[in-house]
């Protein structure tokens, strides 16, 4: 009998902690049986003082890692804000920031290789920069792709992969725009993130997502698992407020069209493994984000209990289309206890 097609199953650490202190995410994702997580906002010290993990200091990385190695986890990536700040400064209506692409590189870009470096990362998750609001994405392909590369190539320099994610209101929109993106880098250290719920809360059908994941399939590195509900009564202007954003459902039951993509991917994983395999990667991860409990520009929220809802929900997934993954067993224990 044939062996199933694999992933491996990851979650932003800071979606399952009510607190988003770091010892109650990795005991909330270690005890869901999850090995592999990727860490966005963070309380190091549990004192109320959330950060972001690249503006954390090298005592406090330090002290994370400690904390992965007591709970067995290990980093999938850094969840970035790299390429979510303006393509150009000017005023378009938006809150968005505009940023020197320089000092951009001195400071973000740096600062998040070098989380990446403290923690164990190979992949660090970033996105593909805002045009203006009431513009095209189209006629900006090429200024994007002049401030990506050097990104890559910093990223390429410390041995470490980007992926760009495919989010409304960016120019990296929809699978299609963010295929072109990484055609024009070209560099293998440059890889696309499927999110179906990126799409439909964009008001795409399944139809449309699964559209969107074929154009983007042969750039895709890994993907993240979140789904969405259409809301009827959005009159779809063709920019996602992020703010009235509710409607966040389990990955069984929302209209991104996971099951088909699924299905599809269980034919490629041989393929995008190979490809992960090749730039130092265990393979391709699915990584849980599915703001169950709330989402908007920078972050969302499950909480404990949203998260184990979303790991049954996708595993339950993963059984009814073939594709196999690893969950902690009891081996895993008794290996950790050095028996």
């Amino acid at each position: 009998m044939a062996e199933k097609p694999r992933i491996i199953l990851s979650a932003f650490g800071d979606e399952g902690a009510n607190t988003r202190s770091a010892v109650e995410q990795m005991a909330v994702l270690a005890a869901l049986g999850l090995k592999y997580y990727s860490p966005r906002f963070v309380d190091i010290d549990a004192t109320g003082d959330i950060k972001h993990v690249v503006d954390l200091d090298e005592a406090a990385w330090k002290k994370m890692s400690k904390l992965q190695d007591e709970y067995g986890l290990s980093v999938t990536s850094i969840g970035s804000r790299i390429g979510k700040v303006k393509l150009r400064d000017v005023e378009d209506g938006s809150h968005n920031k505009y940023v020197d692409p320089q000092a951009y590189l001195n400071d973000e870009v740096a600062k998040t290789i070098n989380a990446g470096k403290a923690l164990g990362a190979k992949l660090i998750r970033g996105f593909s920069f805002y045009h203006p609001q009431t513009e095209s994405p189209d006629a900006y392909i090429s200024e994007a792709v002049d401030r990506l590369g050097p990104i890559v190539e910093q990223c390429a320099a410390a041995g470490m992969i980007y992926g760009l994610e495919v989010e409304a209101n960016l120019i990296g929109q929809n699978g299609r725009l963010l295929a072109e993106l990484a055609r024009q880098v070209k560099s293998p250290h440059m890889v696309c993130i499927f999110d179906g719920g990126n799409l439909s809360t964009q008001n795409m059908s399944p139809v449309e997502c699964y559209a969107e994941y074929e154009a983007m399939r042969e750039a895709i590195g890994w993907i993240h698992i979140k789904d969405y509900r259409i809301d009827p009564s959005l009159v779809w202007t063709g920019v996602v407020d992020e703010d009235r954003l509710k409607n966040f459902v389990p990955s069984d039951i929302g209209d991104s069209g996971h099951e088909a993509i699924l299905r599809d991917l269980a034919v490629h994983l041989p393929k995008m493994n190979a490809k992960m395999s090749q730039l130092g990667v265990k393979g391709v991860f699915l990584e849980l984000e599915p703001h169950l409990k709330g989402g908007g520009q920078f972050g969302g929220f499950s909480g404990p209990d949203g998260m184990g809802v979303a790991v049954r929900s996708l595993c339950r997934l993963l059984d009814y289309v073939g594709i196999d993954y690893d969950l902690r067993t009891m081996k895993d224990i008794v290996e950790a206890r050095g028996f």
